[in-house]
């Protein structure tokens, strides 16, 4: 063990001196110039690298800080004083970024309270009565995943923490249980008819329909462009395949085999981003009613989607408008608080008024909750401050700049997709990469098919390649230990961070290479969408079967 923690040791040390070595010898920020230079993917890898070695997500997601930083200033120690006091400090002020903070927080402190009242014990042992198996356990999950539809960050957050008692009853490695969140977050959101996903994405086209003179409905294009989602599509397919079939390889096969056996859902070394003392506070409980639960978890989605409506409806000034115009114009952020606040309310009001607990003990529920989320807000303003700092050394930039070079109409969507993967990898952040992508490969979709306006915009290529914009980031969001919607999987989930980005990454990778293959190449090269969609499902059951292995029973 000693040797192990030497050579951890060592390696950052390493990193670290070649990463100030870089930034002393620049002398200048690298990229202030017209310029884009190799240099500026360097603080993503340190901070990739180090999370892998050192499992140590904070420091690691620091270290790349520091170093880019210092790329920037020209020198570690000015780097040092500009992460913290310019760097972090507006990644924290930021109005969306404190917004998702408060959210976490106040959920983190409703968590806390439906524990300490009884509310997810009596949950387990009401959907114990269904879900008696392992299987039914994860089925159950994924479809969870499914139906808390209308945001990423409040289906992880609802789905992870709703589910843990029961997977954890079933046996069910918190490994697994964060993939199955994680992956049917992003993936569910983002081809969502209405959702915070689709406007985004929606809004992104509006400027280069404009500057391009196309007449349709940006609304139309997202819809026509739901099928060429083919990572999205084909990660729930193989889930669903996953969990039917029961069998699992790589890490993943290692995670279910010794929950499965020993009962242990996390391994000896894992550090859960969640305080793991909330769940024995649900074992110690006398009380114990599903209502306790199910009541203010029903609250947050009847009030954040209430919000939604509200904040819409208060920001349009137009007769009879339509539910996406609505939507479009709503403040998820303030829906979201909304939610989570008044959810917290109303748990701490039953816990009251059944005389299930005091005043004081129910603060206390509230405020332990929130402190079990400290650390987890800790690495979500971490990865967002690498976020900014990759921004101003033009990463996306330049990774466009290397992938432009090499475009036809037949490879545009097969090149955005390994693009977009890079750029979310590299950054961290899906809405990043797209709000970077989309004004640069509409136009250059227009120049390449030759096509008038609206005929290009309706085309399977132009329509894959948009799909691969999204499909990308989700792809390199999944793989990317910086991943905002990442932590905040094994935040919910009580899990190892490091351990769910080790375990859902073989997975996320094959899904990736048969969408990129015969999905973007596919679509390139003239085969139909519906084609590559069925034979997408036949291969990975045959990739399931062939390569996994079933977990065997105590």
């Amino acid at each position: 063990m000693k040797i192990v923690k030497l050579l951890k040791i060592l390696s950052i040390l390493s990193i670290m001196l070649i990463g100030f070595g870089v930034a002393g010898d620049n002398g200048t920020p690298p990229l202030n110039g017209e310029s884009l230079t190799w240099l500026s993917i360097g603080p993503p890898l340190i901070a990739i690298i180090l999370a892998l070695i050192t499992h140590e997500a904070h420091l690691a997601l620091f270290m790349g800080i520091w170093v880019g930083a210092s790329m920037i200033t020209g020198n570690p120690l000015s780097g040092l004083t500009t992460s913290l006091d310019t760097y972090i400090v507006a990644s924290v002020t930021d109005h969306g970024h404190a917004s998702i903070l408060i959210f976490t927080l106040a959920f983190g402190g409703l968590i806390g309270v439906i524990t300490v009242n009884g509310g997810m014990k009596g949950a387990v042992d009401a959907a114990g009565k269904y879900a008696t198996s392992n299987r039914r356990s994860q089925m159950a999950t994924a479809f969870m995943g499914l139906v808390i539809f209308f945001d990423d960050y409040a289906n992880t957050l609802l789905v992870g923490n709703m589910m843990r008692p029961f997977t954890d009853k079933a046996r069910i490695s918190r490994e697994k249980l964060s993939y199955l969140v994680d992956s049917t977050a992003a993936p569910v959101a983002s081809i969502a008819v209405i959702s915070s996903w689709s406007v985004f994405q929606m809004s992104l086209l509006e400027i280069p329909y404009k500057q391009f003179g196309v007449t349709v409905n940006p609304y139309f294009t997202f819809i026509q462009s739901i099928p060429f989602s083919f990572y999205c599509i084909l990660t729930l397919v193989f889930i669903f395949l996953n969990v039917f079939l029961k069998r699992e390889y790589g890490p993943m096969h290692q995670a279910e085999t010794r929950a499965m056996t020993t009962g242990k859902v996390l391994s000896d070394t894992a550090k859960p981003l969640s305080d793991p003392s909330l769940m024995a506070e649900t074992e110690s409980t006398e009380s114990s009613h599903w209502s306790n639960a199910f009541i203010p978890i029903f609250v947050v989605v009847a009030v954040t989607m209430g919000g939604l409506f509200i904040t819409g409806m208060r920001s349009l000034d137009m007769p009879n408008p339509t539910l996406r115009d609505i939507i479009g114009a709503s403040d998820p952020y303030a829906s979201l608080i909304w939610g989570a606040s008044f959810s917290s309310i109303t748990a701490i009001g039953l816990s009251i008024g059944k005389k299930i607990l005091s005043l004081e003990k129910v603060l206390d529920a509230w405020v332990n909750g929130v402190r079990s989320m400290i650390m987890a807000c800790i690495i979500l303003v971490l990865a967002w401050t690498i976020g900014s700092v990759c921004k101003d050394l033009k990463t996306a930039e330049y990774l466009v700049s290397i992938s432009s070079n090499v475009l036809s109409p037949a490879l545009l969507p097969f090149i955005t997709f390994v693009t977009a993967g890079a750029i979310s990898f590299s950054t961290g952040s899906s809405w990043a990469t797209m709000s970077i992508l989309v004004p640069v490969v509409v136009p250059m979709a227009m120049h390449l098919l030759n096509m008038s306006p609206n005929a290009t915009v309706e085309s399977p290529i132009f329509l894959a390649t948009f799909a691969s914009v999204l499909s990308g980031s989700v792809f390199g969001d999944h793989c990317s230990p910086i991943s905002d919607t990442t932590i905040l999987s094994s935040t919910a989930c009580a899990s190892d961070h490091i351990d769910h980005v080790k375990t859902q990454m073989p997975y996320a990778i094959t899904v990736g290479i048969l969408s990129l293959t015969l999905g973007c190449l596919g679509i390139g090269y003239g085969l139909s969408v519906w084609i590559i969609l069925l034979s997408g499902t036949g291969i990975l059951y045959g990739v399931i079967q062939l390569i996994g292995k079933p977990i065997e029973s105590p």
